[in-house]
């Protein structure tokens, strides 16, 4: 009697991927976003994304626009939010993803962002699972990406250190 090799017929199981046929360069740039409360506590803005993972609010950079820019009206669309003051520029998080036949090699471009005017006065998009202001230790435990819980905490020692 014959052993049966071990990987025979797992090929057929699991199938292949599709040959990645380019790769492309695509750049993003978002904010963190702050209020303090009445009370003094620190908050951060995320949005809850198509697959319920917390994130910032964030998105493609247009041609001719500075990443800055970019990070202001992107806010602005996914939040709703009207007044704001963007700061330090934080960082960049690099990282890849296939969509179908094409390799995305991503920049994200995040910035510091201060909530001005009314910060209570929010509107999500509709892709979106939920947008919500959270004292920024739960943010930290929240967010679903650890490059930009990183950049968080980067931000809240600007923040101190700025005494805002």
């Amino acid at each position: 009697m014959r052993k049966p090799k071990p990987l025979q017929g797992f090929r057929k199981i699991v199938g292949r991927k599709p040959i990645i046929d380019e790769a492309v360069h695509e750049t993003t740039s978002g904010g963190i976003v702050f209020r303090r409360t009445d009370k003094g506590e620190l908050q951060l803005l995320l949005i809850k994304d198509a697959k319920n993972r917390w994130t910032i609010p964030k998105g493609h950079v247009e041609p001719g626009e500075e990443p800055k820019e970019t990070a202001e009206r992107e806010i602005q669309e996914e939040t709703g939010l009207k007044e704001m003051k963007v700061m330090n520029w934080l960082g960049k998080v690099n990282f890849r993803y296939r969509r179908s036949h094409t390799l995305v090699l991503m920049t994200m471009h995040i910035y510091l962002v201060q909530g001005l005017g009314n910060t209570d006065e929010l509107t999500a998009e509709d892709w979106m699972n939920g947008i919500e202001w959270l004292p920024a230790n739960d943010a930290i435990d929240k967010i679903a990406y650890e490059d930009i819980g990183k950049l968080i905490l980067l931000g809240m020692k600007k923040i101190r250190e700025a005494g805002l």
